[in-house]
């Protein structure tokens, strides 16, 4: 299941963007963090996909979700214009990121490109 994370939480487990300037992963396994809103249609879409792939990858990716309206200083500082926005973040490379609502082969083709996890 997709962990819901704070700032706090988020620069524990992911990147803490105050002390870094240059992208430190801070995990022990690549993981996909879901930019949200509870309002969003398309988002309301790809929850259940997320929820889908954290239970076929567990123990091999986390799954994050990150609410854009409770904190807008994550969403600020990954420059979050649209939502959804799914960030791929593998564990040795540049995360990246896409926008809009995937369908569950996207998700699972970027899992394999980007993440390196089959």
């Amino acid at each position: 299941m997709a962990t819901h994370l704070t700032k706090e939480e988020f620069t524990k487990k992911v990147f803490n963007y105050e002390e870094n300037k240059k992208w430190k992963f801070e995990g022990d396994k690549p993981c996909i963090i879901d930019f949200y809103a509870d309002w969003c249609a398309p988002c309301k879409m790809v929850a259940p996909i997320i929820e889908e792939l954290s239970t076929e990858y567990d123990g091999k990716i986390d799954f994050y979700k990150i609410n854009t309206e409770k904190e807008p200083e994550l969403a600020s500082a990954f420059g979050i214009q649209s939502i959804p926005s799914i960030l791929f973040v593998p564990l040795d490379e540049q995360p990246q990121m896409a926008v809009g609502a995937l369908p569950k082969d996207a998700f699972q083709n970027a899992i394999k490109e980007v993440l390196k996890v089959d």
